[in-house]
């Protein structure tokens, strides 16, 4: 039985894409690294959010909190196209920080202007891997997802450019 159970877990998912069975694993592998990526962002901009002060208090809260929602706006649909694909996904907390490229931050405080800051580089960092996905989609037909990509890239060149902007002439 325990044999049996392993071998099911193994077992190719065969979903029907008319895609090649390279393609499912290079799209659905970048697929479930950005989405540890998008979490790992999620998760900052949230902390962010909840610990932002200063004179700009609430321009900057609101501010995270519309990104927060961006970014957690786009877990489903990533993870289920991967899935679509015929791959798998995340499956934990664990999972995430073993894949994620986005670094925490942990610290007990951060500056507000560090936050947006740092912000501002791992939503470039996001965007530039979405663009290496979307290359990976190009070599391999995959118009669906990155379709989805393209929409995702627009909303953080948004990010970037609003985080940028508020620091433009500061030493951030």
């Amino acid at each position: 039985m325990e044999a049996n159970a392993k071998t099911r877990r193994k077992a190719a998912l065969n979903t029907p894409t008319g895609l090649s069975d390279q393609a499912v694993k290079d799209i659905s592998a970048g697929a479930t690294a950005l989405l540890a990526d998008v979490f790992a962002l999620y998760l900052k901009t949230k902390n962010f959010h909840w610990h932002m002060s200063g004179r700009h208090f609430r321009d900057f809260h609101l501010m995270l909190d519309d990104h927060g929602e961006e970014l957690f706006n786009i877990t489903d649909a990533l993870a289920e196209r991967a899935r679509k694909l015929g791959g798998t996904t995340l499956r934990s907390i664990g999972d995430i920080s073993r894949k994620q490229r986005i670094k925490d931050n942990d610290a007990d405080y951060v500056d507000p202007n560090d936050m947006l800051a740092e912000l501002r580089e791992d939503n470039s960092a996001l965007v530039a891997s979405m663009r290496s996905l979307h290359d990976t989609c190009d070599e391999h037909g995959d118009v669906a997802t990155a379709s989805l990509l393209e929409n995702w890239i627009d909303e953080g060149e948004k990010r970037i450019w609003f985080l940028f902007e508020i620091l433009r002439g500061s030493n951030a």
